[in-house]
């Protein structure tokens, strides 16, 4: 414990912050700016207590991460075998060795700028005009992707150009408003992927960063205590985050096998729009 005397979260926003998680962190939505609005727009005690915060995202981040290993677990298993045959033999043999490193690639730069930059973007970029402009500029740029994305290829011809590229926009998802699985997505039907093909190769490159955002967050709340209270919120948010992520990641795969973003990205342009002319409203 850090000494502090911390008012608990209400068990009813951990459940609906849980789902609401475990929705937008897989749909193309960006789960952040949820995060983030839905306190502001009620006025819920999380955003205000930096404790309670960093509490209860080791929670959500544990609860996405059980999320898409469940549904990924054999080609996580697969993955990690591959790419350790390959590493031991030092070359390349086949698809699934070639995906493992591809993936790996993918991490370096995304890992390299939250690492550097993380914290001050937490503290510095949450503003709601920010994050309704940015679900905005960013469903842009899905709609262009599906407009001019040839929609070819399959996850494992994800070559190292593709990768580094993909890797290096999965940075830009730091940002509250532009969403891991949106803009990695959006890369890869630019790069010309399949939409199911590119939903795909973004949950299995979000496995390693997802596995490290929770170990990080989680060793910090081993050094400084769970805030008084926060048990049972905290459970509850791994299991609303869990099921609801789960379910996000088996529709999305589905669903993108034979329709367009489109939805999303409207539902992008609607919530911006609206999240734009609420702070104008409030600011008069």
């Amino acid at each position: 414990m850090n000494g502090a005397i911390v008012a608990s979260l209400p068990l009813y926003q951990a459940v609906v912050l849980g789902i609401v998680q475990g929705l937008s962190e897989f749909l193309p939505i960006s789960s952040s700016a949820h995060l983030l609005l839905l306190p502001w727009l009620f006025a819920w005690p999380i955003l205000r207590d930096p404790a309670l915060n960093k509490t209860f995202d080791v929670a959500l981040h544990f609860g996405t991460l059980i999320a898409l290993f469940s549904y990924y677990a054999r080609d996580a298993v697969g993955l990690l075998a591959a790419w350790l045959r390959s590493a031991w033999r030092r070359r390349i043999s086949e698809p699934t060795e070639r995906l493992a490193w591809m993936i790996l690639i993918t991490v370096v730069p995304a890992g390299l700028f939250g690492w550097r930059y993380e914290e001050f973007i937490e503290q510095r970029l949450g503003d709601p005009r920010l994050i309704g402009l940015l679900l905005i500029v960013f469903a842009g740029l899905l709609a262009l992707a599906e407009l001019v994305g040839r929609r070819r290829r399959a996850a494992e011809e994800v070559g190292l150009k593709d990768a580094i590229i993909i890797g290096c926009a999965q940075a830009l998802s730091l940002f509250p408003g532009v969403s891991r699985s949106g803009i990695t997505i959006t890369t890869g039907l630019f790069v010309g992927l399949k939409r199911d093909a590119a939903a795909r190769f973004t949950f299995l490159m979000s496995l390693p960063i997802i596995a490290g955002a929770a170990l990080f967050k989680a060793a910090h709340l081993a050094t400084h205590g769970m805030p008084h209270g926060m048990g049972l919120p905290f459970a509850a948010g791994v299991i609303a985050s869990a099921l609801s992520g789960y379910a996000a990641v088996a529709f999305l795969i589905r669903y993108l096998q034979a329709r367009t973003v489109y939805p999303f990205v409207w539902y992008r342009i609607v919530v911006g729009l609206g999240v734009l002319g609420l702070w104008v409203a409030r600011a008069h």
